[in-house]
């Protein structure tokens, strides 16, 4: 991880350095064409005052749009380092993000549901790595927003499972219309990696995810 993120660090200031090198370069063309047609024109038909203005008024234009520019850029790259760092410190610590795994340990497993409206009926579903329902929670009637469960480890004949990964899926329903449910896992941050200028954590069974995808730390 230091060794992706140092090189895709240089790569940016090289990226930069080339960036104002090209800059100066095209202001120093410029002066160089002025200062040649100021020596160069006719003294009998001189520049005009306001096409002189004009062109310096360009280029002073050019000049303010490439420091604001370079301005975004710098206030972008220390974002982004601070993205990274609190994107490093969420290694081995437990988050909540979108998804549908229950990681079943000595007391239990918990998860999170999101309902878009009130349900008359919530019902979550767990199964196991083979897609078998071990147990179906009925969480009765709740009102809109996130609501947490836990699952006690047990199936529907009260027999203790075996730790380890299951799945679950929730249903909720108004009346006989069903609503619209956003399922939400715990998982423990592994790694920390650099991708496409921000940072990203790889948590265990849940994948990769954005650090904005993040809806709790624990």
């Amino acid at each position: 991880m230091a060794v992706s993120a140092i090189e895709s660090y240089q790569a940016s200031l090289n990226a930069k350095a080339g960036s104002a090198s090209a800059i100066s370069g095209v202001q120093d063309r410029f002066l160089t064409l002025l200062v040649t047609q100021l020596k160069n024109q006719d003294p009998m038909n001189p520049m005009e005052n306001a096409e002189l203005t004009t062109q310096l008024a360009q280029m002073s234009t050019v000049e303010g749009i490439n420091k604001l520019n370079a301005g975004f850029e710098a206030l972008l790259g220390s974002y982004q380092a601070s993205q990274t760092l609190q994107a490093a410190a969420l290694v081995d610590r437990v988050v909540l993000v979108e998804g549908n795994r229950l990681a079943l340990g000595e007391n239990g497993a918990g998860g999170r549901v999101d309902l878009a409206a009130p349900a008359d009926r919530v019902v979550v579903r767990v199964t196991d790595a083979d897609g078998a329902l071990v147990r179906a929670l009925e969480l009765g009637p709740q009102p809109a927003g996130a609501l947490d469960f836990v699952w006690d480890g047990q199936d529907a004949a009260g027999n203790a499972l075996e730790p380890g990964e299951y799945r679950y899926e929730a249903e909720a329903l108004r009346g006989n219309e069903g609503v619209d449910v956003t399922t939400y896992a715990l998982g423990q941050v592994t790694s920390v990696a650099l991708s496409g200028g921000s940072a990203k954590v790889d948590v265990a069974g849940l994948g990769t995810r954005d650090i904005a995808e993040i809806l709790r730390i624990y």
